[in-house]
């Protein structure tokens, strides 16, 4: 089976009126008014299977909701070509509408005065569901993401949170094949950010759905993705799969201590001191430098250690590194 998105060389150049500085309210700014160009999304080429769960990710302002915008038909390239499910989304779109699923954090499906059961019941319509299987979709959606105690509710009184799960469970009424989730967990606290990600991933289980997520939370990328691409200046700068993530982009580990008497100074090739309080130690190692075995060695041979941890810093942390250029991927054995 061929791929489910597909893009090649797929780029977005947006022309942007501007003034000339000591122009404003002049003649001149009216009539001739300065252009700017604007390379929003440049040459992107990506592959999706059926099933797979992606992790479009990237700074404000590197592409990502152009090239989604793009893969739903609501704007048409400068140049490149994209298909979604076969179809060729801004020539296509009505069709691929009724086999496609999206959630915009800007832009709500549900109508704002009505409660979402009734935008549920409409949405079966459009979709021209049959009576049963729509019942069956809609029970177990309003069960699995907890939305029955307000779904009779206007959504106008609706918290965002609450508002964000009803418009994830309407995305997904009609079983669509594909669904572009922009940040589906914003505005939700911790429980129901984790019953949003648990109830997605059985979806995806069971569905085969292939989800295109966009998220900052890094916990939606670690609980949900297989793979994360990363966008940055309207190019892709990383395309891998999220458990290679941290081997190949990480060469730094966290070393906490705990000693059996005041911390000593310490000079080591390539350790830096986070904190040292008492007994309590805590460092940062950059691998690439000294090998974490070598430096773990010395400090047993310096120091009575009580307790020790190795570990990763944030996920988080390596991502914000990939998007400034401060590390590069090392090579694998």
């Amino acid at each position: 089976m061929g791929a489910v998105i597909s893009t090649r060389n797929l780029s977005k150049t947006f022309f942007m009126k501007t003034k000339e500085p000591g122009l404003r309210g002049s003649i001149k700014a009216v009539f001739r008014p300065e252009t700017k160009e604007v390379r929003a999304v440049r040459g992107i080429g990506l592959s999706l299977e059926r099933g797979e769960v992606v992790a479009f990710i990237g700074p404000n302002g590197a592409g990502k909701s152009t090239t989604i915008k793009m893969l739903t038909g609501i704007l048409h390239p400068t140049s490149g070509d994209a298909t979604v499910l076969g179809y060729t989304p801004w020539r296509d779109r009505e069709r691929l509408s009724y086999h496609i699923g999206s959630v915009f954090g800007q832009k709500s499906q549900l109508w704002y005065h009505l409660p979402p059961i009734d935008t549920f019941n409409l949405l079966s319509s459009i979709y021209e569901m049959d009576q049963r299987e729509y019942v069956r979709r809609r029970d177990f959606l309003i069960e699995a993401f907890e939305i029955g105690d307000f779904i009779r509710v206007p959504v106008r009184k609706l918290s965002l949170g609450e508002r964000m799960r009803c418009e994830i469970a309407a995305s997904l009424l009609h079983g669509p094949e594909v669904v572009f989730l922009d940040e589906p967990t914003i505005g939700l606290d911790v429980v129901a950010r984790q019953n949003v990600r648990e109830t997605l991933k059985r979806w995806n289980d069971q569905e085969r759905t292939t989800v295109f997520l966009t998220s900052h939370d890094t916990g939606d990328i670690e609980y949900l993705a297989d793979r994360v691409i990363i966008i940055n200046h309207g190019r892709i700068v990383l395309d891998d799969r999220v458990k290679n993530l941290k081997y190949r982009y990480l060469n730094r580990k966290i070393v906490d201590l705990r000693l059996g008497q005041p911390a000593p100074g310490l000079s080591l090739d390539g350790v830096r001191v986070l904190k040292s309080k008492d007994t309590g130690l805590k460092l940062e190692v950059d691998t690439s430098v000294s090998a974490i075995d070598q430096v773990i060695g010395q400090i047993l041979r310096d120091c009575e250690v009580v307790d020790i941890s190795i570990s990763d810093p944030p996920l988080e942390d390596i991502i914000a590194s990939i998007y400034t250029g401060e590390t590069t991927g090392r090579e694998e054995g």
